[in-house]
């Protein structure tokens, strides 16, 4: 007589052995074109690993209300599932917030009844269409797509759902690019620069994060996440390796955007001379607040140590701008930068690798109404050098 498998019931589901493994199994209610369904799945070598396992997957079903099962099932599941076993396990915690919001507002309400299989490119053309249709931008545009190429790509390899990627014959929309003017970029005056420096004191805030801004470029989460250690006072560089960014409603820090927006730039006399006066005066500080200073090796910090985020800039510059009714945000220091450098001759390449674009195309896109003078200006500069030899 065969040997019987053992079974430990439970409220919900239930965990059984078949010969050497251990097994978990739990009921999917009937829905909409379904049945009421048997999920069976190996749960481990022991009965504590399938009791594990099985509480897992109900989590799962309890917080997504889906279980992905085959290629069959709706596209919804299959985005969480991919979401579970590879975003989560590999991507930064900003990036999964990002695509958790694109799942949940942009693919399960349009197109996630949708089974996997039944996908085609007519479909996600539609879909990415009407996602243009609806006006986003192109930044959010590109994320759409990025999400839902990604999640494809891997139902075909590693894991063998698919044949073949349907997202890969997606013909993006696009949409007329309008130049970019000073004004767009809200390019700071000359005249509102001094107006700005003279108002700003070395215990406002925004004192040391606007200088850093100004003569570096970086962008405000970069400004924020900047660590003493990243600052070489004898080489004069400042390393940018990590920007703060909101996860879950928590600032954290977080590598930084790109690949390319890792650097190390060089800084000039006078940002290293305010670097070293903010560094005297957070000393000062930290005497003064004693055990109740906060030592957390930020450089744009409180009075009282506590460091700066990308909101409390943002609140700081709005207050500014108000009170001096001068019309800028904190990135506008990134662009003011920028403009500086090739306005006095620096080339787009110094400058693409200074503000961490992975293209110099995106230097060249940004400040176009800049190239175009300078390409101009090119033209005087061969009529100078032929005159010389005629």
């Amino acid at each position: 007589m065969g040997k019987k498998s053992k079974t430990k019931k439970r409220r919900r589901g239930s965990v059984r052995q078949r010969g050497h493994k251990w097994y978990y199994a739990f009921d999917l209610p009937a829905r909409k074109g379904r049945n009421r369904k048997r999920i069976e799945r190996v749960g481990g070598d022991t009965s504590a690993e399938a009791e594990v396992a099985l509480t897992a997957a109900l989590a799962e079903y309890d917080e997504t209300g889906r279980f992905f099962e085959s290629s069959k099932s709706p596209l919804e599941d299959y985005m969480w599932y991919w979401f579970t076993e590879h975003v989560l396990l590999n991507l930064k915690e900003n990036t999964q917030e990002n695509y958790r919001m694109v799942i949940k507002n942009h693919i399960a309400p349009k197109i996630g009844d949708i089974a996997l299989c039944d996908l085609t490119p007519a479909i996600l053309q539609t879909w990415i269409n009407d996602k243009f249709r609806e006006e986003y931008s192109e930044k959010s545009m590109s994320i759409f797509r990025c999400v839902m190429n990604s999640a494809l790509r891997h139902a075909v390899h590693p894991w063998g759902l698919l044949k073949e990627n349907p997202m890969q014959y997606i013909a993006m929309p696009k949409r007329q690019r309008k130049k970019v003017s000073k004004e767009d970029l809200k390019i700071i005056k000359r005249d509102d620069l001094i107006k700005i420096m003279g108002y700003l004191k070395i215990d406002m805030p925004l004192y040391m994060p606007f200088h850093i801004g100004l003569h570096t470029g970086l962008r405000v989460s970069e400004v924020c996440g900047l660590l003493w250690r990243d600052i070489d006072f004898d080489e004069g560089t400042l390393t940018v390796e990590r920007a703060m960014v909101n996860s879950k409603g928590k600032w954290i820090l977080d590598s930084t955007k790109t690949t390319s927006s890792e650097r190390t730039i060089p800084l000039g006399p006078t940002i290293i001379k305010l670097l070293k006066e903010h560094h005297i005066w957070m000393k000062k500080n930290k005497l003064f607040y004693g055990p109740n200073y906060i030592d957390s090796n930020h450089v744009c910090v409180k009075e009282s140590g506590e460091p700066l985020t990308p909101s409390s800039m943002k609140y700081n510059t709005r207050k500014l701008q108000e009170t001096l009714e001068i019309p800028f945000n904190f990135h506008s220091l990134r662009h003011t930068h920028a403009t500086m450098l090739m306005e006095n001759g620096a080339k787009i390449k110094d400058i693409q690798a200074r503000l961490g674009h992975s293209r110099s195309a995106i230097t060249i896109d940004t400040y176009s109404h800049l190239t175009e003078k300078m390409q101009k200006e090119s033209v005087d500069i061969f009529e100078r050098a032929l005159d010389d030899i005629k």
